[in-house]
This record gives C-alpha cells, structure tokens and sequence, in this order.
C-alpha cells in the first residue's frame, strides 16, 4: 500500500482528490495539510511514501516543503501539482529533488499512475507544464529584488519587509519600483503576482 499526504489550500479540491484517490487499491491517503507548516508537521507524524504538494501553498510553499522533506525524510517522494509554473519554479522544483510537477487540471486516475511512477522511482513532469516553463524564460530580476518582492507577496507593510531585510524602508521601496518596473505591474501586490506565476518567486 502506497501512503500519501495530500497538501493543498483549497479545502473543496483536496477533499475531493482525497476520495477519488481511496478509490485505488493501492493508495491510501494518510494525512491531509492546508498548509506548508502543517505538510511538515503530518509528514513528520505519518512518514508518508508520496507527499503530494501544492505549489503556492501558504507559507512555506510546495517546493519549499519539499527541499525540506528531501533533507528530513529522504524516503517520501514529492510531487507538485499546480495551476501555473514558469521556468524557475520548475527549475527548482528539479534541484529540491522533486519527481512529478503535473496540472491541477489531471484526473485522479493519472495522479494516481503519477503517485505509482514517483513512488516507484521514476519521475513525471506535464509536457505541457515543461513548455510553459521554457517559454517563460529566466527572471529578470535581481536576487535581493526577488527576495523583497517575497516577502510584499503576502501584503506585508514597506516597514515591516525592512525590518525583515534588515533594510531602510527608503532601499526597500526602491526594490519593490525596481522590480515592478522591470515586470511592467502598477504596483508591487501585482508585481509579486506576476513573478509568482512565472515562478520566479
């Protein structure tokens, strides 16, 4: 029996994948997260075979989750699922050692095949999704401007990213200009937006 944690913030879409994937012989949900942290505390708890990881999970996310499992639980396979992914997230999805990235739009039935492959040792990324990616190209922005914009993602005061950057709220503010120029946004809340979809945060 292969054991599976299901993490994913949208209640309604993992209860419902949970029930489809009992319905396989071979599976068994054994815990379910609505968030990175609780995804950590559940593997922690049930040492899962597959965990299966939403991408843009509250804080930490699906690859960060991931990267922590490789290190805490190198038995567990990680597999992403998401509505979108640009070039890095994909990129780094593959250098935390993920071994499936597929569409939220998938059937249970081919999570299902996908969760056998990983499990198994293999690796499955969405052809579609590897496309997207690669046309997507690299970041244009900079690493401290990636790191600024992450943590405006959430809506976090200027005051308080420079506190956590240990920054001036003057540098801080150049950063977020920065970065919502050189992706073409109004304004940081849709600078962060954009650069999430394209996985660059």
């Amino acid at each position: 029996m292969i054991t599976v944690l299901l993490a994913d913030d949208e209640h309604l879409i993992r209860g419902a994948v949970a029930s489809l994937l009992t319905l396989e012989d071979d599976i068994t949900v054994v815990a379910q997260a609505g968030t990175g942290d609780e995804a950590l505390a559940m593997a922690g708890a049930h040492r899962p075979d597959v965990a299966v990881l939403d991408l843009q999970m509250p804080e930490p996310d699906g690859l960060t989750v991931a990267a922590r499992l490789r290190d805490s639980l190198p038995g567990c396979a990680s597999l992403i699922v998401t509505s979108h992914a640009g070039a890095g997230a994909l990129k780094r999805a593959l250098s935390v050692g993920v071994r499936g990235f597929v569409p939220k739009t998938l059937s249970a039935h081919r999570l299902a095949q996908i969760i056998r492959t990983v499990h198994t040792g293999g690796r499955y990324i969405d052809p579609e999704l590897a496309a997207d990616a690669i046309t997507a190209g690299d970041s244009p922005l900079t690493p401290r401007e990636t790191e600024i914009l992450a943590y405006a993602e959430y809506g976090a005061p200027v005051a308080d990213i420079a506190a956590r950057a240990s920054l001036s709220v003057g540098t801080v503010r150049n950063y977020l200009s920065s970065a919502a120029m050189k992706l073409g946004a109004r304004n940081r809340h849709v600078a962060a937006r954009l650069a999430r979809e394209n996985g660059w945060l």
